[in-house]
């Protein structure tokens, strides 16, 4: 099919989203923790009776403001998520009827968004619930109802986060663990005499209260051990819920539309970063709720896009996706991509390419299984079922010295 190229722009500008919103809870959590480190630091003349009763006040403090911010991050990261619902439903039912023939169809049927969707994404854990996810609007259009499709609390209940969290105890667990390891570092650099500016640079970096001008990377970058797991962390949970949200209000709008799209297609991201999961799933085709879906992980940058049905749309022979190389032809796969020179590129870059992505040692594998299988089946070969790599040994036990 010819999937319109907007389409993947729009994974990158729901990355660029996430970075965001992300960027915005990292800045109230590390203002808290900066604001914890500057009374701190106004308590290195204090007496030791008083200087440690003020030391008690102040971690006291701390972990009801991170309490708080987490109860914050959460109610904002819902207000997000449901936006982004809303648009995304918006956007693919509007790129679905951009790439259809003109004069095939009328319309094409949208997705109404719940306004509890999202508080439900962020809130509710499936595991208490008995939840049916097939809703009673899609369940009416499969046995020939009128219907008007939509985007239930209910199945929003039944996206978590990869390891079966739900965002609202993420943020939770973050709030408690980083007051902890607050707490751990300033007594254990009081305790062994280490200078109070000291202690406090190895909280919070050369971070300052109010950071404006740096980026969600350059935050993480700067900060210390009590700003930078708790970032990073942050991070992965606003990009990974963006993007399971973006997915399951765009394969809403595809399941609406089954007259016309019957399968989807999975689409990673074409670099060296992309998991080895995603590798092995790119360009592979399923049913509508028979296959897998990203995130597949935490910071999946995957998304699945429509397969048109050929006899209303013909494969395209012109259509490109993007690739940290440029622009390729839109049926080209991870190992595809991985496999070949792209233009410009010498032998040698190929070989650094491929050895970012997998590893040096494994590249010479790589190419083996290529020649005698092709690159797809490669990728394939070199990840388990579960999605974890195989190891070098697991590799030479199956395939022999290279």
């Amino acid at each position: 099919m010819s999937t319109p190229e907007a389409l993947f722009r729009n994974a990158i500008d729901l990355n660029r989203f996430s970075n965001s919103v992300a960027r915005r809870i990292i800045n109230a959590y590390n203002d808290i923790i900066i604001d914890s480190v500057n009374q701190l630091r106004a308590i290195d003349e204090l007496a030791a009776p008083v200087k440690a009763a003020r030391l008690r006040g102040i971690l006291a403090e701390l972990k009801g403001s991170l309490a708080t911010w987490a109860g914050d991050a959460t109610e904002l990261t819902a207000a997000e998520l449901q936006g982004i619902a809303q648009l995304q439903s918006e956007f693919v039912a509007d790129q679905l009827a951009r790439a259809l023939p003109a004069g095939t169809r009328t319309a094409v049927n949208t997705v109404e968004i719940s306004p509890q969707f999202a508080q439900s994404v962020v809130t509710t854990d499936p595991t208490q619930l008995n939840v049916v996810a097939l809703s009673d609007d899609l369940l009416a259009a499969v046995q020939g109802a009128p219907t008007t499709f939509s985007l239930t609390a209910a199945q929003g209940a039944t996206i978590t986060l990869p390891n079966g969290e739900v965002v609202q105890k993420a943020f939770r667990g973050i709030a408690v663990d980083q007051a902890e390891r607050f707490s751990q570092v300033v007594r254990q650099g009081l305790l062994t005499g280490e200078p109070t500016p000291e202690i406090a640079r190895r909280l919070i970096g050369s971070l300052q209260f109010g950071e404006s001008t740096r980026n969600v990377r350059q935050l993480i970058a700067a900060g210390g051990q009590a700003t930078a797991v708790a970032d990073n962390q942050v991070l992965a949970l606003v990009r990974t819920s963006v993007n399971q949200v973006a997915n399951t209000a765009s394969q809403q709008v595809y399941e609406a539309n089954q007259d016309i799209t019957k399968r989807y297609r999975y689409v990673a991201t074409l670099d060296t970063r992309t998991s080895s999961i995603c590798r092995a799933l790119d360009g592979r085709e399923f049913e509508y709720g028979k296959g897998p879906l990203p995130p597949q992980h935490f910071n999946c940058r995957s998304t699945t896009v429509p397969v048109i049905d050929p006899d209303i749309l013909p494969p395209s022979e012109t259509a490109t996706r993007a690739s940290a190389s440029g622009q390729v032809p839109i049926n080209e796969s991870y190992g595809q991509w991985l496999a070949k020179k792209q233009q410009g590129e010498t032998d040698a870059d190929l070989l650094r390419r491929q050895a970012q992505a997998l590893g040096a040692r494994k590249v010479p594998y790589f190419r083996l299984l290529s020649e005698k299988y092709g690159p797809n089946a490669a990728i394939a070969k070199l990840v388990r079922d579960d999605g974890s790599e195989l190891t070098l040994d697991q590799l030479r036990a199956r395939y022999g010295k290279s």
